[in-house]
């Protein structure tokens, strides 16, 4: 595809009318102000006049499958929520109810010009066959709950992790990748997580955990370690001596910054669903003045509601505002850049977030003709506060289109019939409440 006058997020994400962006075998080939000399060779010549092209989104945590649970387990604090409605719930699902609720989640992200997506949660084969066919990137991992003191080896899932690294690790043509787990520090044991850190250290894998999310299990966890933090311990354990992505690091002290900085640690922002539960606030704008490796995420759809990742840049850029009382705190390209670059860098993505030759073509493209765009005297300005998700027409992975907005309601999603894929999510939601 070739895409011909059409305005850009450039790699500073400064707004660029008048460009060509040229994808071919899956990567950004061409950008320039005038048509290539061999633009023919593009095949489709999409039109840009009023739309703007910008890097796909990276979504850094979510939990796929609970779009099961929309609308489930409202109106609780963390520890309620899980142990009183997800838990239970997500007991009753099927390989089969993962993998519909999956799809439609790709669906979801797709629509909302997300590309790729870092997921904790259960039935890998059944997720990573969702992806697949929706023509999405995601690093998955299995949840791990090890409750229980013993060597990593003696969990069942240590076995079922060797099959999904044997298996999945690099296919859809490295699309999926599989990552390690630990829930949190609050649902595992030190000898365990000390084993999955050793076996990291040794395949070169990434690591994905909740860390810090309450006041609560921060309290808890100085009471069972000594006065150390979540951080502190998942430090003195090696945690961050790996690639790791620790989401939502809302209660945290100015050494627990520290640490995570000293290490590189990418922290999943979660803006809306730590609202929602009433987490808090991640401390974000201390973390991106030091130039932190900051991401979103949505988290699961029990706690946001939407994978609009969008409304999630909005939140991000507007409640550190108020909460700080400064009006400068991060700014819509710092927000911008952890939805997109960041994001993709936490997955492991080097050739992604970018609109930059030699990248691979995971963008998205908005219509930017709507009364709330105009004027365009700030346009990451109004991509942040004045535009959304449902903006997007246009979302391509890999040099493939995912999700179409031209196209007929029925046939936007390429390879997907939309309609089915909602009506099995349903059906199964209501089939598990029934069991409950």
């Amino acid at each position: 595809m070739l895409f011909a006058d059409i305005a850009i997020m450039d790699e500073g994400f400064e707004y660029r009318p008048g460009r060509y962006i040229g994808v071919k075998d899956g990567v950004i080939d061409y950008v320039g102000t005038q048509p290539p000399a061999n633009a023919a060779n593009y095949g489709t010549t999409y039109d840009g006049t009023g739309k703007l092209l910008m890097p796909a989104l990276f979504n850094a945590h979510a939990h796929a499958p609970m779009t099961l649970l929309r609308g489930f387990a409202e109106n609780l604090p963390l520890d309620r929520w899980l142990n009183e409605k997800c838990w239970p719930f997500e007991a009753k699902m099927t390989d089969d109810d993962n993998y519909w609720a999956t799809l439609l989640a790709c669906a979801e992200m797709a629509r909302y010009g997300v590309a790729g997506f870092s997921d904790m949660y259960y039935s890998t084969t059944a997720r990573a066959k969702a992806v697949t066919e929706a023509g999405l990137k995601a690093n998955l991992c299995e949840g791990l709950i090890a409750f229980e003191p013993k060597p990593y080896r003696d969990y069942p899932i240590a076995a079922a992790n060797e099959e999904y690294v044997r298996t999945l690790h690099g296919s859809a043509n490295g699309r999926i990748k599989i990552d390690y787990n630990i829930h949190a520090e609050y649902t595992s044991n030190e000898q365990t997580c000390r084993d999955i850190v050793a076996l990291l250290k040794d395949n070169g894998l990434r690591l994905h955990l909740h860390l810090s999310e309450t006041e609560k299990e921060v309290a808890e966890c100085k009471e069972r370690h000594g006065g150390l933090s979540p951080v502190e311990y998942f430090e003195r354990i090696g945690a961050f001596d790996v690639p790791c992505t620790a989401a939502h690091c809302v209660w945290l002290s100015d050494a627990d910054v520290d640490i995570l900085d000293a290490h590189g640690v990418f922290v999943a922002n979660n803006p809306v669903s730590n609202m929602k539960l009433g987490s808090g606030f991640a401390p974000i704008p201390r973390m991106l003045a030091r130039s932190m490796n900051v991401c979103v995420g949505s988290d699961g759809m029990a706690s946001n509601n939407n994978h609009n990742l969008f409304g999630d840049l909005y939140v991000m850029g507007l409640i550190y505002k108020g909460s700080n009382l400064d009006p400068t705190a991060v700014e819509p390209a710092q927000a911008l850049r952890a939805a997109t670059r960041t994001g993709a860098l936490s997955q492991g993505r080097d050739d992604c977030g970018l609109v930059k030759e030699g990248f691979r073509a995971d963008v998205c493209v908005l219509d930017v003709t709507g009364p709330q765009w105009c004027p365009m005297t700030a346009p990451a300005y109004n991509v942040v506060f004045a535009g959304d998700g449902s903006d997007v027409v246009l979302t391509m992975c890999d040099g493939e289109v995912v999700y179409n907005g031209a196209a007929p309601a029925d046939s936007r999603w390429p390879g997907m019939d939309i309609e089915r894929v909602k009506a099995e999510v349903t059906a199964r939601a209501q089939r598990i409440i029934s069991e409950l």
